[in-house]
C-alpha cells in the first residue's frame, strides 16, 4: 500500500437541522497508511495537538487530525447547529462519509475524548482510544474544570500577541502560558506555545461548546467495540480518578495509566500514547 502524502485541506457536507439542512466545513491534514484513525482535540485546541504523535501512527494508519467545527481553522457551526453531542456528532459522521472512511478508529482527548466514545455509541467508530475524556466528572470536579477552561481563555484573549510571544520565548513563560494541560511545559517550542495560545483565544465554539458541556455525563456502556481509556498521572484538570468512574461505566474498557502524564499527554509522552493508540486500533 502507497503512503499518503501529507494533506492539509477542508471538506465541506450536508448536516441536518431543526430548521433543514446546514453546510459544515471542516479542516483537517491527512497523512499515512493503513486503516483510517480519526484524531479529535480538545476544547479550546486545535489539531496540532496531535503533531508528536502523527509520524508514529502515520506509519501505521491513514491518520486524520481534525479541527473540530469552530477550533483551529474550522470555521464555526452555521445557524441552526448548536455545539452539542447532538449535532457535533452527526457532523463527524458527515465528515467520515464525506472523506469515505466509513467507521474510522477514532482517538480523542478531553473533549475529543467524549465525542469518540459518543461515535461509539453511535456505531461509529472501530475502536476507542480516550486520552482524558471528559464526562466521567462529579458537580465539583466539572465545576473545577470549566472555571480553569474559563481562566485560561480570559489569559489568552487578554494578552496582546507581543507579550504571548515574549512569554513564550523561555521556559518559565511556556510553564505560566501552559502547564495546566502539560506535564512538561518547558519541553514545549515557543512556536507551538503561541499558536496553541492563539487557538484557544480565536475559538468560536468555546463558549457554547463549554455551556452545552453543563449537563454532560457519560452513562452507556459501548461493549461493541474495544475502547481504551487512558488517563496521565499529573493531569490537573480532569482529575485522574475519573477514569475509575469510566471502567465502572464501561466494565470492558482497558484502564491505562500514563504515568508522568498531563491532560494533553501527547506531547508529554509521545511514543507512550502512540503505543496505546495503535494497540487499542489492532
Amino acid at each position: 500500500m502507497v503512503a499518503r502524502v501529507a494533506e492539509v485541506a477542508e471538506v465541506s457536507f450536508g448536516v441536518e437541522s431543526p430548521n433543514g439542512p446546514r453546510t459544515v466545513t471542516v479542516s483537517y491534514r491527512r497523512t499515512g497508511t493503513g486503516e483510517p484513525l480519526l484524531l479529535l482535540h480538545g476544547i479550546g485546541h486545535h489539531r496540532q495537538a496531535w503533531d508528536p504523535v502523527v509520524g508514529i501512527l502515520a506509519a501505521e494508519r491513514d491518520v486524520i487530525a481534525v479541527d473540530l467545527p469552530g477550533f483551529g481553522a474550522s470555521p464555526a457551526l452555521p445557524d441552526g447547529l448548536a455545539y452539542d453531542l447532538g449535532s457535533v456528532v452527526p457532523a463527524l459522521r458527515g465528515l467520515c462519509d464525506a472523506l469515505g472512511v466509513g467507521r474510522p478508529h477514532v482517538a480523542g482527548n478531553s473533549l475529543g475524548g467524549l465525542l469518540a466514545l459518543e461515535m461509539a455509541r453511535e456505531d461509529l467508530a472501530r475502536s476507542v482510544t480516550a486520552l482524558s475524556p471528559a464526562g466521567f466528572w462529579s458537580g465539583a470536579e466539572r465545576h473545577y474544570a470549566f472555571t480553569t477552561l474559563r481562566a485560561m481563555r480570559g489569559v489568552a484573549r487578554a494578552m496582546p500577541l507581543p507579550m504571548v510571544e515574549r512569554l513564550a520565548r523561555s521556559a518559565v513563560g511556556r510553564t505560566a502560558l501552559t502547564s495546566t494541560i502539560y506535564a512538561r511545559p518547558g519541553h514545549r517550542s515557543p512556536e507551538a506555545v503561541v499558536a496553541e495560545t492563539l487557538a484557544l483565544r480565536g475559538a468560536a465554539g468555546f463558549d457554547e461548546t463549554l455551556a452545552a458541556g453543563r449537563w454532560v455525563r457519560f452513562r452507556d456502556d459501548v461493549p461493541q467495540v474495544p475502547v481504551t481509556v487512558a488517563w496521565g498521572s499529573r493531569d490537573r484538570l480532569l482529575l485522574r480518578r475519573q477514569g475509575i468512574r469510566a471502567k465502572h461505566t464501561i466494565p470492558g474498557a482497558r484502564l491505562v495509566r500514563l504515568p508522568g502524564c498531563g491532560h494533553v499527554p501527547m506531547h508529554d509522552d509521545p511514543a507512550l500514547v502512540a503505543r496505546v493508540i495503535l494497540d487499542t486500533s489492532r
